[in-house]
């Protein structure tokens, strides 16, 4: 019987997965999310005039959105 899901997401979704690896994941998943908001606020503090006008902030947003710790959404 052919299928597309990888084996890992086979057998998740046969059965749930135990606390611990929920945990783990979903860790790993906040420190993912956090690494992009770092990762995102570090471009736009390199942003000059133009390209901020162009994603709709004005540079006093932008110095207050890069200065954002990462854990705020």
């Amino acid at each position: 019987m052919p299928t597309t899901m990888t084996g890992i997401a086979n057998v998740s979704a046969m059965r749930p997965l135990p606390p611990l690896s929920r945990v783990a994941i979903a860790i790993a998943m906040a420190v993912v999310t956090w690494e992009q908001r770092r990762q995102t606020r570090v471009a736009i503090s390199h942003l000059d005039g133009h390209l901020l006008r162009d994603i709709g902030l004005t540079p006093d947003q932008a110095v207050h959105e890069a200065r954002k710790p990462f854990w705020m959404g």
